[in-house]
């Protein structure tokens, strides 16, 4: 009978997860010691998790700080807002009486519509792949960065730019791109359930505000309050360092660098955001 050469032997050995001393470097080489790789796995249940809604708050507080720099800096160098469409829509309501009189009702309707479009498409983008699975959010929020880093490389490549003429493709196109991705990022709060927090409206978080019955009560026994508190200061700080980047040598340019750098530290925020605990 032929001699088996050790083949049933090494077979025993794999099932058994044992490897000779030769065999386990070779695995090595091959790497893959004593089994697959675990982190991969690790990897994809992390990034499958949903996040959890604890301390989100703090995140979309965050992003207030985001639409102040934008919309002052663009409302000052554009003459429309690139998130907040209350201000466009009346705007949009003027410019539609007078449409000769200025341009400014053509950059609040681009704002408009491709807020409106951002909206529809982080809605479903959240819906159909999961509203709050990390890699979802994360690369939601990539998608966001990418859209703000392309309209501040136009702005900081191409032709200066001002509140008055035509509408170029230097104006229209970051106008559409940042208030496409501000969509996404208000809807973040309906993803996180905190409703009130769009980060682009300030006027009902005012009213529910100054209407609050515990409205002076202490800090630890009303954290609506304080988030209401937070929002208004958090989005005119925002406005400030827009305004002043507005008003310098960098001008737009800076402001939106200044906002594509904190939604970075927003995006790998998510990446490593604790998860929603498993029930059971």
């Amino acid at each position: 009978m032929a001699p088996s050469y050790g083949t049933a032997s090494e077979e025993q050995h794999h099932r058994n997860g044992l490897l000779e001393p030769g065999d386990q470097e070779r695995a090595a080489l091959l790497g893959k010691p004593n089994g697959e790789h675990r982190s991969f796995p690790r990897l994809r249940e992390h990034m499958a998790a949903d996040i959890s809604k604890s301390w989100g708050d703090v995140a979309l507080l965050s992003c207030y700080v985001i639409t102040g720099l934008l919309d002052s800096s663009s409302v000052q160098v554009w003459g429309s807002f690139v998130s907040m469409q209350t201000g466009n829509t009346v705007y949009l309501g003027l410019g539609l009486v007078a449409p000769g009189d200025s341009t400014r009702w053509i950059r609040a309707a681009i704002s408009v519509v491709c807020f409106a479009l951002g909206s529809a498409f982080f809605s479903r983008y959240h819906g159909y792949l999961g509203p709050r699975k990390r890699w979802v959010m994360v690369s939601s929020y990539i998608i966001q960065l990418l859209c703000m880093v392309a309209a501040a490389l136009m702005v900081t490549l191409g032709p200066k730019t001002g509140a008055s003429g035509p509408v170029s493709e230097w104006i229209a196109a970051p106008i559409a791109l940042i208030a496409f991705q501000a969509g996404g990022q208000a809807y973040t709060s309906r993803v996180l359930q905190y409703g009130s927090l769009t980060s682009v409206v300030l006027t009902s978080i005012y009213c529910d505000l100054f209407s609050d019955q515990k409205l002076f009560s202490g800090v630890t026994e009303n954290v609506e309050r304080n988030r209401r508190i937070a929002a208004p200061l958090l989005l005119l700080g925002g406005a400030m360092a827009g305004g002043l980047w507005a008003q310098s040598d960098v001008g737009l340019a800076g402001a939106i660098w200044t906002a594509v750098a904190l939604k970075a530290i927003v995006t790998l925020a998510w990446a490593f955001w604790a998860a929603e605990p498993s029930e059971g």
